[in-house]
């Protein structure tokens, strides 16, 4: 506001005296300054005031002392003789006659009709008048403003303007605000002052009379401002009130600032805030206007980022004016750039001599104090030009690539300048227009590549520049621009929009000059690898640029072997992990396999050695108590990036198989013996702990090992993990004295060869080591595994093999593979002992059934049985990746072998294939169903067993009673049937035979859930129908056979036919489910065909087995006994016939049949105890001699009396 120039403002110093009502620094003040701040003293003096006490008394009379000598205080008591209510009255009026009359200046009730012009009428007036003349003129500006929609306007009135009055006018104004405050709003008469001329001065002298009112004016004047201050008259006229309002109460400076920022209004202002803070402590490091304008444009608030950046490009549209806050800002950030500039590029920096050793001359380095500053610098530039859009001058081009080809010291801080200048040359490669410049920037270059090792060892930072260099020219090479820009806005923090097109000229500098590329890859083997690589190191390092090379194939091309560099970092690696490391892998196997163009096939990196691979695991856990040392050697970092690098190996060269056999190329696969020597399942158990640590590398490495070991992934071994490595077992290890005996593992093999004699000591030692944890127990694997069969001898006590056997599953959680060998081996029957034949882990895989081939024994000793069982799973698993591999790595060679030899023969088909995956699959199969076999075959009790009176059907008897129509000795009467089948066994139901049965059972649950064919082909095959009651009661998948037992009763062998029809009675009597029903409807009429289409002999043998299963049918379902009792007349009929045909006489026999199918109630007697018809008894001998359709005859009646006895019992 230019019109205000040569009037005296308000200072800080008086206005803070007034805020504070310091008396004593009022009374310092100069006669002007305190004429600006009479209307407050004086209504100070003459209110009545709130505060009573002594200390303001005395104040007030020092401040009547100090108007007392004014002339102009009476003027201004005169003005406060006035009758203030009236006058708002009358004013009140004034404004409804204006808003009636459109607001058109007609006639006034404040004031009459003016003689003079509205200055002489000021002067000649009363106080009274001069109230009304000021009220009524300051009220016609506020209606006006009201009205004006925001436009801005500026109202003439010769009242604000005339110089001579305007002191008496300022009074008038001040004690109308506080006398009529609802009348007239501080904020509003504020608003309305900056649309006459010296408002601004006005609007200070009223709020330093009103210090309290400071930040409400303030804030309402920033809300009712425009976005953009410096596009218009009435922005520039608010910006410089707000401006002067600051320079009152600069304390107040900041928060006015922030009031700008957090409505977005007024741009200018706050930069013009900015330039006039004067901090109380100067900071070398960042000026305040270099924070500011950052923080505007880097911040996190994008609607202030919009708003400043639209501040920026507007005002560069309008012609550069020295007054614009913009060019002020500008002028401002160019001076403080020149300041830190070396003083002469010819000269050199005493502390930089080091550093400048050896350098180009004629060029002095960036003092130390100054390079964050520059680097704040070159940052606000970078967001001034790249998201502001400004364009700079000349000028402020020259000096930014003064400063930015500038060579700081070596510290971390100049590392990060220089990474900053390098990006911005990249973002903005227009600041280099001259050839003069182009060499500038060359040279600078080639001094960053000269030193870089120095700044990387005196800076003592892991991530240099020099690693940004080399993956700025790999992308170069390769043209991944989009990646270079991503480079640079990560570096810069701040997203830039950077054309591609741009950085040609860099391209050809970088490609041609400076960086060809072979060049890049013979420098990146050379560089040395991060120690300690872990995601706490930000930054660009080595392994970026390793990564970009590796992607764009360059070592093969260049035949440069990346091999060793990368096993080396590989080996320097911690936590937290790196998240280029498993990325880096991936590229590297992608390099080995993959050759970088089909015109030269052997272009491929060379794989890391088995060697290498070994000296990282040799003193892994897997070798006892000497992994300690190792452990400490090479990180558990590495060994799991080693670990995933080799399975992620073998399977993507799985996968690469057919492409790899087009090529004529088969890499080397790692050896199985490899493989062994790694503990697998202990690391995966370690990372388990780390997840949060090792990122996705945990995840990646169970994906992989559900891939290529499904056997290290049993759901049983992570419930057991649970429950080793829980809670419960933590604490019991917490409780184990440190200065507990510790056993050695020749103690532990002596207490087994003194066996069962050292029981107690044995089990002592046992118990010591189930407190440890599985990793601890690793040094005693080979005690406990060897002296297994020492277990099988009798008086072993029971405890003993539990305690082993929990050790055993404690042992699994770390070190399955091994642990299984050395029990399979110590399991072997002694014969083979004797012939030392010791199987390794490729023989259990190919062949698994061998894990079965164990001592007898073994398969009554529950506790080894269950560990037998484990194995047995783990390896039919093992098995099947092993075979599935297997085809892999041989099926497209051989296939690709056999095109070449059959080539030229049309109509050649490509059978083989489908061959061998029918063979693999066949194989497996075979496997699983011997083992099932095998497994149910062990359920049979054996003769001794039998002696003592163990019975399969026990187990289904006790869960559901006896078994009715079971013919037992024959086809003896129901009664005797049945004192037999209840009579209880000796051994009682806690039988060794029994625990080993349900684990068994078990077992083959979850073959059956995993793979259903299975339970299909062993039931197909058949097995003695004296485990039926124990398969159907203790495998509860079982019922899956219902659903291809229609399938099995149409097979053409009679004793498939038979077998389902048994089966299918234990299923119906188990499960009594709709479909039961309905198989066994088929099942009858299945029964009632064979009987029309079999031979005499074929007969006899289909139905003296099947028979009783007619009575399971009708328990399970009674609405099948009409079915049932007229397919058991027509089979009588027909055996009748036969025996009539031999002069027989068997009618009587009929004649019963029909009587129990017509009236079967009254076949019993009501106590159910004897039948009405009296039926011949006959011993075994009779019925064994006698002719075969005869004991089918008495077998149908007695099936009849089943049927018809469990009937009623269930009634």
């Amino acid at each position: 506001m230019a019109d205000s120039t040569g009037l005296q403002f308000v200072s800080s110093y008086a206005f803070e005296a007034m805020q504070k009502v310091d008396v004593v620094r009022l009374a310092a003040l100069s006669d002007p300054e305190l004429r600006l701040l009479l209307p407050c003293l004086v209504r100070m003096a003459l209110c009545a005031p709130a505060d009573q006490s002594q200390s303001w008394a005395q104040d007030k009379k020092l401040i009547l002392r100090l108007l007392s000598g004014v002339e102009a205080v009476n003027s201004i008591v005169a003005l406060l003789s006035v009758d203030f209510h009236a006058l708002e009255q009358d004013a009140r009026k004034e404004q409804q006659l204006r808003h009636k009359a459109g607001g058109s200046n007609g006639e006034s009730i404040l004031v009459s009709q003016l003689q003079h012009g509205l200055t002489l009428e000021f002067e000649h007036s009363d106080p009274l008048r001069r109230l009304r003349l000021t009220l009524s003129e300051l009220l016609a500006v506020m209606n006006k403003v009201a009205d004006s929609n925001g436009e801005f306007f500026l109202k003439s009135s010769e009242l604000f303007e005339s110089p001579v009055y305007l002191e008496e006018v300022a009074d008038v104004l001040c004690i109308l605000q506080a006398e009529l405050p609802s009348l007239l709003p501080i904020v509003d008469v504020a608003e309305a002052l900056l649309h006459v001329r010296n408002g601004d001065w006005f609007l200070c002298l009223l709020v330093a009379n009103v210090p309290d009112s400071f930040s409400e004016v303030c804030r309402g004047l920033i809300k009712n401002g425009e976005r953009q201050d410096e596009e218009s008259v009435g922005g520039r006229r608010r910006t410089e009130a707000l401006r002067q309002l600051c320079q009152m109460n600069p304390s107040q400076a900041l928060n006015i600032r922030a009031m700008v920022v957090e409505e977005c209004h007024l741009p200018g202002l706050g930069v013009a805030l900015t330039l006039d803070y004067k901090p109380d402590s100067a900071d070398d490091a960042v000026s305040p206007l270099v924070s500011y304008v950052s923080g505007l444009l880097l911040g996190t608030n994008s609607k202030v980022r919009t708003w400043f950046s639209m501040f920026i490009r507007n005002g560069q549209q309008r012609k550069r004016e020295s007054s614009s806050v913009l060019w002020q800002m500008r002028r401002q950030l160019l001076l403080e750039l020149v300041s830190i500039l070396p003083r002469s590029r010819s000269t050199r920096v005493s502390n930089d001599g080091d550093m400048e050793e050896g350098g180009s001359s004629g060029y002095s380095g960036l003092r130390e104090e100054h390079v964050v500053k520059a680097s704040a610098l070159l940052r606000l530039y970078c967001a001034l030009m790249g998201i502001a859009g400004l364009r700079p001058t000349d000028e402020e081009a020259e000096q930014l690539l003064q400063l930015m080809t500038s060579r700081p010291p070596a510290t971390p801080a100049g590392v990060r300048f220089v990474s900053l200048s390098f990006c911005k040359l990249l973002a903005f490669p227009t600041l280099v227009s001259t050839p003069e410049q182009e060499q500038l920037m060359v040279m600078w270059l080639s001094w960053m590549i000269k030193e870089e090792e120095y700044f990387e060892s005196a800076a003592g930072v892991s991530a240099s520049f020099g690693e940004m260099l080399l993956l700025v020219a790999m992308y170069f090479h390769s043209n991944q621009l989009s990646s270079i820009i991503e480079l640079v806005c990560s570096t810069l923090g701040m997203k830039i929009a950077i054309k591609p097109s741009s950085l040609s000229k860099m391209k050809t500098i970088f490609t041609q000059e400076i960086f060809t590329e072979q060049v890049v890859t013979a420098h990146a083997v050379r560089v040395a690898v991060t120690n300690n690589l872990s995601a706490n190191i930000t930054g660009f390092l080595p392994i970026h640029c390793i990564y970009q090379l590796l992607r764009s194939r360059a070592f093969t091309k260049h035949k440069v072997s990346i091999k060793d560099w990368i096993y080396r970092q590989l080996c320097e690696t911690t936590t937290p992990i790196h998240t280029q490391l498993i990325p880096l892998i991936d590229a590297y196997i992608n390099s080995i396999l993959t050759p970088a163009s089909k015109a030269n096939p052997e272009a491929t990196n060379q794989p890391i050695t088995e060697q290498e691979i070994l000296s990282v695991f040799q003193s892994s856990a897997m070798q006892g108590e000497a992994g300690r040392g190792g452990r400490q050697r090479y990180s558990i970092t590495t060994q799991l990036l080693i670990l995933y690098y080799i399975l992620s190996y073998e399977e993507n060269l799985l996968a690469s198989t057919k492409q790899l056999a087009l090529m004529q190329r088969k890499p080397k696969s790692y050896s199985a013996a490899l493989m062994d020597q790694i503990p697998i399942k202990y690391l995966i158990t370690q990372a388990q702990g780390l997840q949060q640590e090792l990122g996705g590398l945990h995840s990646a490495l169970l994906r992989l090992l559900a891939t290529n070991y499904p056997h290290l992934c049993l759901v049983e071994d992570w419930v057991c993990e649970e429950e080793v490595t829980g809670t419960l077992p933590l604490l019991r290890r917490m409780m184990l004295p440190s200065n507990t005996c510790r056993y050695t593992q020749n103690q532990l093999h002596q207490a087994f060869q003194k066996l069962p004699s050292s029981s107690h000591r044995l089990m002592r030692i046992l118990e010591h080591l189930t407190l440890l944890s599985p990793g601890d127990l690793i040094p005693y694997a080979e005690a406990l595994t060897s002296s297994m069969a020492l277990l099988l001898e009798p008086a072993v006590p029971r405890r003993v093999l539990q305690t082993l056997n929990k050790l055993w599953m404690g042992l699994n959680t770390v070190m399955p593979r091994r642990l299984w060998v050395m029990t399979v081996n110590a399991l072997q029957p002694s014969a083979k002992l004797l012939r030392q034949q010791k199987y390794t882990q490729n023989d259990l895989m190919v062949d698994p059934l061998v894990v079965l081939r164990c001592d007898q024994r073994v398969y009554r000793c529950p506790p080894l049985m269950d560990i037998v069982l484990h194995m047995l799973n783990g390896y039919l698993l093992a098995s099947k990746a092993y075979l599935h591999c297997h085809l892999k790595e041989t099926a497209d060679f051989d296939r690709q072998s056999q095109s070449v030899s059959t080539m030229g023969v049309p109509g050649q088909p490509d059978t083989p294939e489908v061959t061998r995956e029918e063979l693999k699959n066949a194989l497996l199969a075979a496997q699983d169903s011997a083992a099932v076999q095998i497994l149910l075959e062990v359920c049979l009790p054996t003769s001794a067993e039998q002696h003592l009176g163990a019975n399969t059907e026990s187990l289904l008897k006790n869960i559901r009673g006896p078994m009715p129509g079971k013919l037992k000795q024959g086809c003896m009467g129901p009664r005797a049937s049945r004192d037999v089948e209840n009579a209880e066994p000796e051994g009682g139901l806690l039988s060794d035979l029994r625990e080993v049965q349900c684990l068994i059972c078990c077992l083959l649950h979850q073959m059956f859930i995993a793979d259903p064919n299975i339970a299909k082909l062993v039931h197909f095959q058949g097995y003695p129908q004296a485990l039926l009651p124990l398969t159907v009661a203790g495998i509860p998948s079982i019922h899956i056979c219902l659903d291809f037992i229609p399938e099995l009763l149409a097979q053409p062998q009679l004793e498939k036919q038979i077998f389902a029809i048994q089966l299918l009675s234990y299923l119906c009597t188990q499960y009594a489910l709709p479909k039961s029903l309905s198989v066994a409807r088929l099942a009858i009429s299945v029964m009632g065909t064979l009987l029309t289409v079999l031979t005499r002999a074929k007969r006899f043998s289909f139905f003296m087995p099947t028979l009783p299963c007619l009575v399971a049918f009708c328990q399970a379902f009674p609405p099948l006994y009409d079915d049932v009792a007229a397919l058991l007349v027509q089979v009588g009929q027909v055996c009748a016939s036969d025996v009539a045909t031999k002069a027989r006489d068997i009618d009587p026999l009929i004649a019963r049949l029909q009587y129990l199918k017509e009236k079967p109630q009254e076949a019993l007697v009501p106590g159910g105890q004897s039948s009405k018809l009296t039926l011949p008894q006959r011993t075994a001998e009779e019925l064994g001699g006698a002719d075969p359709d005869v004991q089918l005859c008495y077998c149908i009646e007695a099936t009849f009396m089943d049927i018809i006895s469990s009937t009623l019992h269930g009634l």
